[in-house]
C-alpha cells in the first residue's frame, strides 16, 4: 500500500538564550529545529531588549502555526478567528467551505463569497499568466488520480495514460470567472475544481499579518507550516532568522541554508516533502511528489530537489515557489532571473545537493554564498 509522507521545509529559527544548536546544520526534530529553536552560532544575536514579545501557536490546515510579535494587545483568539475565516472560505477539506460550495456549484451558476476568496484567485490567475501555466489551481482531478488531496484514493502504481489524459480535460483555471460588483461573486464556467493548496497556506499568512499589524503592530513573525513572512526586528533587536530545510527525507529536520529576513515573507517547495512511496511503479522513481505538472498531468521527476521565493507577501511567494518547481532547473531558473524574483534552488545530483541563488536572493543569505552559477 502507498505510504503519504509530510514535513515541513522551511520555518523560523530565533536567536534565544539556549545553545542546543551549535551547528545550524546539524539534524533535529522538524518543528523544534525549525520553530523557535535558539542558535547560538548566529552573529545576528544582540542583547535583548525591553520590549515584550509574545508568543502564540496552534494548529491551522493540517499543520501548525506560530507568531512572535511585539504586540502587547494580540490575542490568540483574533489569530484563531481569522483563520477560521481563512478556512471556511478557502478549504478543500470542509464541505461547507465556500471554495467547495464553488466546486460543487452547477457549472455557469454565480456564488456569492468574501472579497478575499476573489481576491486570491486573481492573484492565482496572475501567477498563472506568468507562469506559463506551472501554476494550476484546477488541477485537483489529476491530484487525486496520483493519490493526493481530499477523496484521494490508496495508490500503488501510476495512473494510465488515458486516465491522465480525462482528469487533464477538467483543468483550466481560465474558465474561473469573477465579478466584484454588486457584490463579490465566483463562477465557473466549465466542470473544473478549485485547489487552492499551493497557495492557501502563504494567503494565510498574510491574513495574520494584517490582523497584527491592524493592532499598530510593526515587529513580528508569522509562521504557518513552514511559509513565513516578517516584519521589524526580533527580540534580540535583529533580523529574523529563516531556516531552509535539507530536501531530503532522510535529514529530517537539517538546515540547509539559513536566511536572514527583516521585512517580507519566505516560501519553499520542494519534491521530497509530500509525497507517496509505492510499490512497483513499473518505473525506476518509486516516489511520486505531490508537485504535478499541469502540461504533462504528472508529478515532476527533474533534478531539481527545492525552491524558496523571498517576495513581500507569503501568498506569492508561495505560489512562485510551486511555479518554478513545476518549471524545472532551467525554464525555472531563467523564469526567476528574468523576473528578478529572489529565489534560491537547491537541486540534487550524484554527489550531494548543489545551491544556485538569483542575484536578488543573495543578500538574505546569512553566511557567504558559494558562486552563483
Amino acid at each position: 500500500m502507498a505510504r503519504r509522507h509530510t514535513m515541513p521545509m522551511s520555518g523560523a529559527v530565533e536567536c534565544g538564550e539556549t545553545n542546543q544548536w551549535r551547528n545550524p546544520i546539524k539534524a533535529a526534530p522538524v518543528l523544534r529545529a525549525l520553530v523557535g529553536i535558539a542558535i547560538s552560532v548566529l552573529s545576528a544575536c544582540e542583547a535583548p531588549s525591553e520590549s515584550i514579545y509574545r508568543t502564540i501557536s496552534g494548529q491551522t490546515m493540517g499543520t501548525y502555526y506560530r507568531v512572535e510579535a511585539e504586540c502587547s494587545v494580540l490575542t490568540p483568539a483574533a489569530l484563531e478567528a481569522e483563520l477560521a475565516r481563512v478556512n471556511t472560505q478557502m478549504s478543500n477539506y470542509d464541505p461547507g467551505s465556500q471554495l467547495s460550495r464553488l466546486n460543487g456549484a452547477p457549472v455557469d451558476q454565480w456564488l456569492n463569497v468574501d472579497p478575499e476568496l476573489v481576491s486570491i484567485l486573481r492573484s492565482a490567475q496572475t501567477l498563472h499568466k506568468a507562469s506559463d501555466g506551472a501554476l494550476e489551481i484546477t488541477i485537483a482531478p489529476v491530484l487525486r488520480l496520483w493519490g493526493f488531496g481530499p477523496g484521494a484514493a490508496d495508490v500503488v502504481r501510476a495512473p494510465a495514460i488515458d486516465d491522465i489524459r480525462r482528469a487533464l480535460e477538467r483543468v483550466d483555471q481560465g474558465l474561473l470567472e469573477w465579478r466584484t460588483e454588486p457584490n463579490p461573486q465566483l463562477r465557473r464556467r466549465g466542470p473544473v475544481e478549485v485547489d487552492l493548496s499551493a497557495i492557501a497556506k502563504g494567503h494565510g499568512v498574510d491574513r495574520l499579518a494584517e490582523v497584527i499589524e491592524a493592532q499598530g503592530c510593526r515587529n513580528y513573525l508569522v509562521d504557518i507550516g513552514g511559509e513565513v513572512r516578517a516584519s521589524g526586528r526580533n527580540a534580540r533587536g535583529g533580523g529574523w532568522i529563516v531556516g531552509i530545510e535539507v530536501p531530503d527525507p532522510r535529514s529530517v529536520g537539517a538546515v540547509q541554508r539559513l536566511l536572514s529576513l527583516q521585512t517580507g515573507a519566505v516560501a519553499t517547495s520542494g519534491d521530497y516533502r509530500n509525497f507517496i512511496e509505492a510499490a512497483d511503479t513499473g518505473s525506476a522513481r518509486s516516489n511520486w511528489s505531490h508537485t504535478i505538472d499541469p502540461r504533462t498531468g504528472s508529478p515532476v521527476t527533474h533534478s531539481l530537489a527545492s525552491v524558496t521565493v523571498i517576495a513581500e507577501q507569503a501568498a506569492v511567494a508561495d505560489g512562485w515557489a510551486t511555479a518554478l518547481l513545476v518549471l524545472g532547473p532551467v525554464a525555472g531558473w531563467a523564469r526567476a532571473r528574468e523576473l528578478g524574483l529572489a529565489a534560491i534552488f537547491i537541486l540534487r545530483t550524484e554527489t550531494g545537493f548543489v545551491e544556485r541563488y538569483t542575484e536578488s536572493a543573495v543578500a538574505y543569505l546569512v553566511a557567504p554564498p558559494s558562486p552563483v552559477h
